[in-house]
């Protein structure tokens, strides 16, 4: 797919997570599976691109004192939220507040993060809403997965819904490292840390802000080698833990791959 990633103004990492070829038969419909970043800085533009896409259901993975603090600006007619988890402050603010951080610590934090993400409360009653309504939908009525900067829970939802569908281990992460393409990291390297560190008032490396900004293929590996390790399986993981049944996976297959 050439158009996979959609170049919004204010919303980040956009794109078009179907097209994948699946090992059921055929290949993910395009145009129906979508991910990103918040929309707390949609343009009107953003909005009307967003809209034509026939969007039904949005997953909003982030936590209630994000969604306070950026207020989306589009929403779908059915958006998937949830109450739990509230902090303070984001929990990687706190970490980068540490007096020792260097980047093989910033590395580690977030291998730990995907470790332990898989089986929060309410992470895991989001991500089994997303199979049984996505089930749900009708005709070619599209859903999106987003969270705060659409990479991390975003990622790990979306490497689930792939696996539903069939599409190979090569794929999953590739689409997965896209993010690092889409959001253009190396270029923005920079100017985030200078800005992450003046509002912090630290002096940190540029490179402890790399793992926060975009992907490494250790990570998710980290959260399907918990499921594993917690469930059994990442199949045992869906139907024991998410409550996402075969038949309810089958739904899914019929709608959205394509002979």
């Amino acid at each position: 797919m050439k158009t996979r990633i959609y170049p919004l103004e204010g919303v980040r990492n956009f794109r078009d997570f179907g097209g994948y070829a699946s090992r059921y038969g055929g290949a993910v419909k395009p145009g129906l599976l979508f991910r990103s970043g918040h929309y707390g800085e949609a343009s009107p533009a953003d909005i009307a691109a967003i809209e034509a896409l026939g969007i039904a259901l949005q997953a909003d993975l982030r936590r209630p004192d994000e969604r306070e603090k950026q207020p989306g600006r589009w929403s779908a007619p059915n958006t998937i939220t949830h109450d739990g988890g509230r902090e303070t402050e984001a929990p990687h603010t706190r970490f980068l507040q540490e007096v020792e951080v260097n980047a093989e610590a910033a590395d580690g934090w977030m291998n730990t993060y995907y470790q332990l993400a898989p089986y929060k409360a309410h992470h895991t009653e989001m991500f089994g809403d997303w199979f049984r309504h996505l089930a749900a939908l009708d005709g070619d009525q599209a859903g999106v997965v987003n969270c705060a900067a659409g990479k991390d829970r975003t990622g790990i939802l979306c490497a689930l819904t792939h696996h539903v569908l069939g599409v190979s281990e090569a794929d999953i992460r590739e689409d997965y490292e896209l993010t690092n393409k889409a959001v253009n990291v190396s270029l923005f390297l920079p100017d985030a840390a200078k800005y992450f560190n003046d509002m912090l008032g630290k002096h940190h490396d540029t490179e402890v802000y790399r793992p926060f900004l975009g992907v490494r293929l250790r990570y998710l590996e980290t959260a399907f080698a918990t499921m594993k390790a917690e469930s059994g399986s990442i199949d045992a993981y869906l139907t024991d833990h998410l409550g996402v049944d075969e038949a309810m996976q089958q739904a899914i297959r019929d709608r959205l791959i394509e002979a």
